[in-house]
């Protein structure tokens, strides 16, 4: 409702509406919040308070338990948590937004929203967090595998392995319990050489579980795989003529280029 408002207004303001639905869509986006938290994290780890990086990462990443994690699994869940909302922080709001304006978006962000805080929880909701869990699924089927191929690429593009991202993803894609995030997080443990874990649900990738550096290294290769999903809406948006009008794409660019 309050997405349809804005995307109203912005088109009877003419040229002034791209700066309307910049800001509009801004609100829907996180990814510069998501690479802060990430860093606190990583320098609470540098410093060698375990206890603060764990309030850290349960607090601004992850909703699993983590009063008892290990440095390693704190490293781990931040590097998952960083790659994981590459699709739900950027792609898919953006495509949805390509797709059907602010509207679409923010029905997006409402649906992930809700898979966030009541997802195949137990009592009295849940029945609404198992169709809320499932149909966050289905929103992102494209989106997190667009994700995904981001990470090998933007991998390359700043000097990780985009041949391990490949691997991994190909390997490791199935073994989480979501049919989505195992795509990017598979395939941004292959692009760092580590492994990451969340015991008793899964284990992607080869090699030794990270530590407070390797959260940078994911940072960084998020961002690069941030502007290769970016410029493949666009073009697909500017070739197909399907996704929306003008108005919608340089809205995107502008409002991603600043995050």
């Amino acid at each position: 409702m309050i997405g349809a408002i804005v995307s109203a207004l912005a088109n009877h303001l003419g040229q002034a509406g791209l700066l309307v639905e910049a800001l509009a869509l801004a609100c829907l986006l996180s990814l510069r919040g998501l690479a802060g938290a990430a860093r606190e994290v990583a320098i609470e780890l540098s410093r060698g308070d375990l206890v603060a990086a764990r309030r850290a990462v349960g607090y601004h990443l992850v909703s699993r338990p983590t009063t008892e994690l290990d440095e390693e699994h704190v490293a781990s869940a931040a590097v998952e948590s960083v790659a994981e909302n590459l699709t739900d922080s950027l792609i898919a709001p953006a495509l949805f937004f390509l797709a059907g304006g602010l509207p679409g978006a923010a029905v997006y962000r409402v649906v992930n929203t809700a898979d966030a805080m009541f997802g195949y929880r137990l009592g009295p909701l849940e029945y609404f967090g198992k169709v809320a869990a499932r149909l966050d699924d289905l929103l992102n089927l494209i989106p997190a595998r667009l994700a995904g191929l981001s990470l090998i690429v933007g991998a390359g593009l700043v000097g990780e392995s985009g041949r391990g991202a490949l691997a991994s993803l190909r390997r490791d894609r199935r073994r989480a319990a979501s049919p989505n995030a195992g795509w990017t997080m598979a395939a941004m443990a292959g692009a760092l050489g580590v492994t990451l874990e969340k015991p008793g649900a899964y284990r992607l990738g080869a090699g030794a579980l990270p530590v407070a550096t390797d959260i940078e290294r994911s940072v960084r290769v998020l961002r690069a795989a941030a502007c290769v999903s970016l410029a493949v809406l666009v073009t697909a948006c500017l070739a197909g003529r399907l996704l929306g009008p003008p108005i919608e794409t340089w809205s995107l660019v502008r409002t991603i280029g600043r995050a």
